[in-house]
């Protein structure tokens, strides 16, 4: 014989039915809060990691750059240059007239601008090869670079342009103007769009 629940009974058995729902709908919000929280965890994570890689990227063709520049001043000022005579301070004849050298003692030296942009802001430093209208690193100093190779290094070595700039004599015995060199070198990343450029003054 089946036993009829009690009244107190059934809404006992109603509010257990009714928890169980609610329980379900809580569990359910629950997970969907540690999901968006995981997912933005993670998202957080990733793009700080990608901030330090590009961060460490930029280091390394900031490096490069300024490897360039010294040697660019050893090509300019160094014994052991093969091209070390045509900077004297005084002369600018192995510089073109026009543009930038690509051959001979006259690659990557670049034609003072009176007007208009400098060459270190037209010139493509990415050029590579006999046409390039800048110079290698080690071109003239025998000196070497890793680059290109496995590892975090340089996607390949740094270039440079020499452009001349004609500054007045101190002395004024000797109004003859005189010659400074302004470098500029593009130092690469890993890959090279990863680009950092550096400049300086040579006074010889």
């Amino acid at each position: 014989m089946n036993k009829i629940p009690s009244k107190a009974e059934a809404c006992r058995l109603k509010l257990l039915s009714d928890q169980r729902g609610a329980s379900l709908i809580m569990v359910l919000l629950i997970l969907v809060i540690v999901s968006i929280l995981g997912v933005s965890a993670a998202q957080i994570a990733l793009m700080s990691e990608r901030g330090a890689r590009n961060d460490r990227d930029q280091q390394v063709a900031w490096q490069a750059a300024e490897a360039g520049l010294i040697d660019a001043e050893f090509d300019m000022w160094n014994a052991t240059s093969t091209r070390r005579s045509v900077f004297d301070g005084k002369s600018i004849y192995a510089f073109p007239t026009s543009g930038c050298g690509t051959s001979g003692n006259s690659a990557g030296l670049c034609a003072a601008v009176s007007s208009g942009k400098p060459a270190w802001l037209t010139v493509n430093f990415t050029t590579t090869g006999s046409s390039a209208p800048t110079t290698a690193y080690g071109t003239f100093t025998s000196s070497t670079f890793a680059a290109g190779g496995t590892g975090i290094q340089p996607a390949m070595a740094p270039r440079y342009i020499i452009e001349p700039v004609l500054a007045l004599s101190g002395d004024k015995a000797s109004p003859d103007p005189e010659v400074l060199y302004r470098v500029t070198a593009m130092g690469f990343g890993p890959r090279t769009d990863i680009q950092s450029v550096v400049q300086m003054l040579f006074r010889i």
